[in-house]
């Protein structure tokens, strides 16, 4: 470690501008003095707020360095590892352009039967007790479906108490949000088939006082707006007539650019206040870079305000760089998170976060820098992870007719799953998934949607055993939407004693004829609390070894262990010259003449195991989640390629050190040896197969030196 001393912030130093990092790499080091021999101190990740001052720029002789602060960190950093991009100013706002939600946090609600409260005053308190912050509810009061017609929301919603009947439910609502300071928003999903039936809904949920406006969800989907271009204008028409000039309303859309002609954005311009844009990244397979990018590329210059609805049932580290796109870099004045009942007791840190301008708490001018304490772990984490595949003795199906209706495929995750032509009268066949849950409590439930087979809107999943509730919660997923992915269904409590606690079921009666419906996975996923007394908390890591070695050789400071050598470190460009030259990920563990053949393959640090089987040109592949670190929270996703034997599968929790497989060739492909690497982002959950080739920007954003970090995180009781 150096022993070079810190050098304070310059006093010419200025003023601080509060910018964006755009970094090349997940992450960039702060160090203690303006050069690589100075002490690191800290990271900073792409994307987030920081204070910078352009003034302090300095030279070490080669490279320039300056001076920047982050939430009680401060230090230098190397300015060809980081560029700054100014926030976005908060623009004056005309009159005219005034939205109820701005400078505000909004939570969408669908439907009782998918939360565990019973009561609007449990709904609310409960918000307020996690996401203080949050001003504003967009509660759903309106549907249309051809058996039914135009009816209020509580037609599909069971939970009597929380069910939107008409205007005295909405009353209820309105009186209940009010005494906790928070606002009432309708929101509703207009068809166009009966438009007085649809509008004179829309127009009692509008004229009730205390709601603040109205959204309408349209969208170019089966289920949503059916009446064309031409249908936009008397169906709005009859709606503004009715209502105060004043009363906003906002335009709900799915913001990918091949929409805006499907919905006919110009036919609702006149009518319409705001653009509430659903990036959701997850859903698309994307960052959020990416859609919020295109989000306002495409609606930009609508000329009404945008508000993103943002992903709540995303990866935490998203999340919040999607808040601080869209506030920071975008302008925008409100954001809006989708929605009650997926969001878990992990992801509500985000969601919390205030739409405000962060200027990163600086330090006084003579104040020399010190390094800042550790972040603190966030106080819940997701343990123990229950998954039941098709192929598992808690998946259960049968028919109704006497013959076998289901049909099978191999799914790209190394299952096979079961799927179906839908019905639409009466159900042919049932699944139901169960597994013992290790105990009660909180647990997010999910289910996996295949890249085949899965093109049902309104496959209707049946929850038993929720606390506190007299019967199944029912929620409704639109397989449709997703590909290869884990779909949350709610997060529930569960009593680990009562029979059927965490049970699901699932029929292909979903009122549809011409599409299919799968039966996949479902997985529990344990929400557990830090426990301050315990030195490693449940959920967390305590740090990272080498993934080969004795455990003698594992525990040792030096990596790599024994006699492995890394034959392709990291980033080092290979093949050179032919099609295949790239940069590579992460590192070839080997030892000479092939003795690495079949040897353990450990984990490198505790985790839950995301994939695990058999990619082209990878051969066996496995990749695991592995847990936040105890000492800064930081997350990675750990890929061990080219393996044999594998010993686990998806869904199973490791420890570190644990055995997972043993070395292989990927099927005589490679000489022995084995691939790993580290990703600090969430593309090998989502592409286990990714490989960036030769876009070295594309390799900085997504992978980090494993030896370096192994090195600078081992386990903290050794």
């Amino acid at each position: 470690m150096s022993s070079l001393p810190a050098v304070p912030k310059p006093s010419n130093a200025g003023t601080g501008q509060v910018a964006i990092a755009n970094t090349v790499s997940a992450y960039v080091n702060i160090r203690n003095g303006p050069g690589t021999n100075y002490r690191d101190i800290g990271d900073i990740r792409d994307n987030t707020i920081v204070l910078y001052y352009p003034n302090s720029r300095r030279s070490d002789g080669n490279r320039d360095w300056v001076w920047i602060e982050q939430y009680g960190l401060a230090g230098w950093v190397a300015t060809w590892v980081v560029t700054f991009e100014p926030a976005a100013l908060p623009a004056p706002v005309a009159p005219d352009q005034a939205t109820p939600y701005d400078g505000g946090i909004a939570l969408w609600h669908w439907k009782g039967d998918v939360l565990p409260e019973n009561t609007i005053e449990d709904v609310v308190r409960n918000i307020k007790e996690v996401a203080p912050n949050v001003k504003h509810l967009f509660v759903k009061t309106s549907d249309y479906t051809p058996s039914a017609g135009a009816r209020w929301q509580g037609h599909w919603d069971t939970k009597r108490a929380l069910a939107i009947d008409g205007p005295q439910s909405i009353d209820n609502w309105v009186q209940v949000l009010q005494r906790y300071n928070m606002h009432f928003h309708a929101w509703c999903v207009p068809r166009g088939i009966d438009i007085k039936a649809e509008t004179d809904l829309i127009i009692q949920a509008c004229l009730r006082p205390g709601v603040k406006s109205m959204i309408l969800d349209v969208e170019p989907f089966a289920g949503f707006w059916s009446a064309g271009r031409e249908g936009v204008r008397p169906f709005m028409t009859r709606i503004r007539r009715a209502i105060p000039g004043a009363f906003h309303i906002g335009l709900g859309i799915d913001p990918r650019p091949h929409h805006f002609d499907a919905i006919f954005a110009p036919e609702w311009f006149p009518f319409v206040n705001s653009v509430h844009t659903m990036s959701y990244w997850a859903t698309f397979r994307r960052s959020p870079d990416e859609v919020l990018r295109e989000t306002y590329d495409t609606w930009g210059n609508y000329g009404r305000p945008i508000i993103p609805i943002l992903q709540g049932d995303a990866q935490r580290s998203d999340m919040e760089t999607a808040h601080t796109l869209a506030t920071q870099r975008h302008g925008a004045r409100a954001v809006s998170w989708w929605r009650l009942g997926v969001i878990g007791p992990v992801e509500w840190v985000a969601v919390n976060r205030p739409v405000t301008f962060e200027a990163p708490d600086p330090e006084p001018p003579d104040t020399p820098p010190t390094p800042a304490p550790p972040p603190q772990p966030p106080g819940n984490q997701y343990s123990d992870v229950l998954i039941v595949r098709p192929e598992d003795s808690g998946f259960a199906h049968g028919s109704y007719t006497g013959r076998e209706e289901l049909k099978s495929f191999a799914g790209t995750w190394g299952w096979r799953s079961y799927y179906k032509a839908t019905e639409q009268q009466t159900s042919k066949v049932w699944a139901r998934w169960a597994t013992p849950l290790p105990q009660s409590g909180h647990y997010e439930l999910s289910t996996f949607v295949p890249n085949r087979h899965a093109t049902t809107r309104n496959a209707r999943f049946k929850v038993h055993g929720v606390k506190n509730t007299e019967s199944e919660v029912v929620v409704d997923i639109d397989q449709s939407r997703y590909s290869n992915t884990w779909v949350t269904l709610g997060v529930f409590e569960f009593d680990a004693t009562t029979d059927n606690a965490g049970t699901v079921f699932l029929n292909d009666l979903t009122n549809e004829s011409g599409r299919e419906i799968a039966f996949d996975a479902m997985r529990w996923r344990r929400v557990v609390e830090t426990d301050t007394d315990v030195e490693v908390p449940v959920g967390f890591a305590d740090g990272y070894d080498s993934p080969v070695g004795t455990p003698s050789e594992r525990a040792s400071d030096k990596l790599w262990p024994g006699r492995w050598y890394d034959a392709s470190p990291f980033g080092r460009l290979y093949f050179r010259g032919t099609p295949n030259e790239a940069y590579h990920t992460g590192a070839d563990l080997n030892l000479p003449s092939d003795a690495d053949a079949h040897d353990p393959v450990s984990a490198a640090a505790s985790g839950v195991v995301v994939f695990a089987s058999r990619l082209r040109v990878w051969g066996n592949v496995i990749i695991i989640k592995h847990d936040p670190l105890v000492t800064n929270g930081v997350e990675l996703y750990g890929r061990y390629a080219h393996v044999e034997n594998m010993k686990v599968k998806v869904g199973d929790r490791v420890t570190r050190g644990q055995q997972i497989a043993s070395v292989g060739n990927a099927f005589g492909q490679w000489a022995y040896h084995l691939h790993f690497d580290l990703s600090p982002t969430t593309i090998l959950e989502s592409n286990p197969a990714h490989w960036p080739g030769r876009n070295k920007s594309a390799l900085d954003k997504n992978y980090i030196d494993p030896k370096q970090f192994i090195e600078n995180n081992r386990p903290v009781n050794r």
